[in-house]
């Protein structure tokens, strides 16, 4: 699919580390144009280091759970290329990690927050430029877990993951004949950066150590393996491209078969 996104224009939230700088370097492999969000602007210098995309790759400084910073950097985008086609709501996570029983209200609300409002506060800014131009791509990265509960002590993160989902299908309902498509993607694990963080936190909050912790993901799958950033990255140029035009208002998994549905 060489050059599928060709003059397009990108911007993703946490899009320096993981999952997001993945979909970065498909998209500028494909000839897009990519503005990067994340709060460490060291991260964010590193990351344009490695694309060594030139001027078609650029960075802002973004914390995705201040709203007002997601506006700034979608507005960013448009203020340097012109237009906004395609819309990546990467940010994502949760912490304060306990089972329901002894969760606390701010670990359950950043969740929400971390997981549904950023998306929510990225497709709403995003949408003010698609719509003139009768054309976008909104593409949500949820989880497996917003289509399944299979782990303990992440409640707030599996319904924050729900949460983006429908955010998902209501945006492809509400937009379905402006030429803007929404859909959301459902990777299974993958050892990130955050998931290393993340899950070592997890796994002891669940009483197991971390390698037991990536084992039991990896017995979910009938692939009996984890999930890499490339595959993640290669459903998202898939979606963005001219090849997702019917696609819309759905969620992919690319979890090595550990979803029924």
């Amino acid at each position: 699919m060489g050059g599928s996104l060709e003059g397009r224009v990108a911007v993703i939230t946490a899009g320096s580390t993981g999952i997001g700088f993945g979909i970065a370097e498909a998209f500028i492999a494909e000839g897009a144009s990519v503005v990067l969000g994340n709060r460490s602007e060291e991260k964010g210098a590193y990351a344009l280091e490695r694309l060594k995309a030139g001027d078609r790759a650029l960075f802002k400084k973004c914390d995705a759970l201040v709203r007002t910073e997601v506006d700034a950097l979608v507005d960013y985008a448009v203020e340097k290329f012109g237009k906004l086609d395609i819309m990546v709501n990467c940010a994502g996570g949760s912490d304060g990690w306990a089972l329901i029983g002894d969760l606390s209200d701010e670990a359950w609300l950043k969740g929400l927050e971390w997981n549904a409002s950023t998306a929510f506060w990225g497709t709403r800014r995003a949408l003010k430029y698609m719509l003139p131009a009768g054309y976008g791509r909104i593409i949500n990265i949820a989880s497996i877990e917003g289509k399944v509960a299979s782990k303990v002590a992440v409640s707030h993160y599996i319904a924050g993951k729900h949460a983006m989902i429908g955010l998902s299908k209501a945006t492809a309902v509400e937009y379905g004949t402006s030429g803007v498509t929404c859909n959301a993607i459902c990777p299974g694990p993958i050892e990130t950066e955050l998931m290393k963080d993340a899950g070592a936190q997890v796994a002891e909050a669940s009483g197991i150590t971390y390698e037991a912790f990536l084992e039991d993901f990896a017995n979910d799958c009938l692939t009996k393996e984890l999930q890499t950033v490339e595959q993640v990255a290669g459903m998202a140029v898939l979606l963005a491209g001219p090849l997702g035009n019917g696609m819309t208002g759905a969620t992919y998994n690319v979890d090595g078969g550990s979803a029924a549905f």
